[in-house]
């Protein structure tokens, strides 16, 4: 993913505790499957990148979520480094232990990967941590709130980040539960941000501005899929919502506009969940 904006409502009672939208931005080329439950993998569902095997986002049948974004640096970006995707697979299908522990462990060895953010949750334990490689913070379960991560750390005041947050709050603030498909229209959005509010991250100015739209559009790269996740407690279980909107419809071929969607739900028993 290259923006991710989400509301985390741990304590809530009932209702919502996580509302998310995300975008992956990706090189065309780059052949990866849509989100489906993984064979090798029961209980876990998520698209599937085929050059490196690992994913950029993903939930569990027990509770466990998580997400990538990458980093921009582009100085520092090194050819051999491993792929970022499969700690986002590792958290998800590897053995059982609570976010910030892994967190940790991922941050002893951050140093050999590209840059990175790495949201990981356990939702039945109402816990979601970030960590940043490129970034001076430890590992931190976060507080309630409604945040955005996209090419830098964790809410960095970029133009199509502040938009986009501030949409979903605007948009929970009138409906708590609103229909997945909003959250997808309102992350495929092609505007660009002036040139003054633009970041400087050692890309050409030219590239910057494309890169500052929240819904990317070049011929070799931009946004090959929108991601809407919602999960809401209700009694004893978790209800999980998901629907993808994807440009590829699994041919590894890109057309526009993407109206591929794949729609999931099920249910976390808590009772069972640890």
């Amino acid at each position: 993913m290259c923006l991710i904006v989400f509301d985390w409502r741990p304590d809530a009672s009932g209702g919502p505790l996580l509302t998310l939208a995300a975008n992956r931005d990706e090189f065309f080329r780059r052949a990866a499957l849509p989100m489906n439950w993984w064979v090798d993998a029961p209980g876990l569902l998520a698209g599937r990148d085929l050059v490196g095997g690992g994913t950029w986002l993903g939930i569990t049948r027990d509770g466990r979520f998580a997400a990538l974004t990458n980093y921009r640096a582009p100085h520092e970006m090194r050819p051999d480094a491993p792929t970022r995707g499969t700690l986002v697979s590792a958290w998800l299908s590897g053995e059982r232990t609570v976010p910030l522990d892994y967190l940790q462990q991922v941050a002893r060895t951050g140093d050999i990967y590209n840059g990175f953010n790495l949201l990981v949750g356990d939702l039945s334990r109402r816990e979601l941590g970030w960590y940043c490689n490129r970034s001076e913070a430890a590992p931190v379960l976060l507080e309630a709130g409604t945040h955005g991560i996209s090419n830098a750390v964790l809410d960095t005041r970029w133009p199509k980040l502040v938009r986009k947050r501030a949409e979903l709050a605007a948009l929970l603030a009138e409906n708590a539960t609103p229909p997945l498909s909003s959250l997808i229209d309102m992350m495929r959005d092609p505007r660009l941000a002036r040139d003054d509010e633009l970041p400087s991250t050692g890309i050409p100015l030219e590239r910057e501005r494309v890169l500052s739209a929240a819904f990317i559009e070049t011929p070799e790269y931009g946004t090959r899929g929108t991601t809407a996740l919602q999960v809401a407690a209700e009694s004893e279980t978790l209800k999980v919502n998901v629907t993808e909107r994807s440009d590829d419809n699994g041919s590894h071929r890109i057309a526009r506009p993407g109206h591929f969607e794949r729609s999931y739900g099920f249910d976390i028993a808590l009772d069972i969940a640890h």
